[in-house]
């Protein structure tokens, strides 16, 4: 249980900024787009962060992401004991 809290930290550290990113481009592109919201920055080049193009990521940027988030529910669900097998009344005793 103790690693598992570890590695969802860890994860949690490294991927706070990436889908930070990805989350605020995704809202602020669709405010643009479907919206007509201005704020002052482009449609094409908010999409472009928000795929990772802008850093010559877009091939690698979206899997990494999905990876993150995989990683972070796998870990986040194993630390609930929600799929914990649960004791019998004579093994608490």
């Amino acid at each position: 249980m103790r690693s598992f809290r570890k590695y969802h930290r860890t994860l949690a550290i490294i991927l706070a900024l990436p889908l930070a990113v990805t989350l605020i481009t995704g809202i602020a592109a669709t405010l643009v787009g479907e919206w007509s919201a201005n704020l002052g920055v482009g449609r094409s080049l908010l999409l472009s962060i928000h795929r990772g193009e802008i850093f010559g990521l877009q091939g690698i940027y979206p899997i990494l992401n999905g990876l993150g988030l995989l990683g972070l529910l796998v870990t986040g669900l194993s630390m609930t004991s929600l799929f914990a097998k649960k004791r019998s009344k004579s093994e608490k005793d």
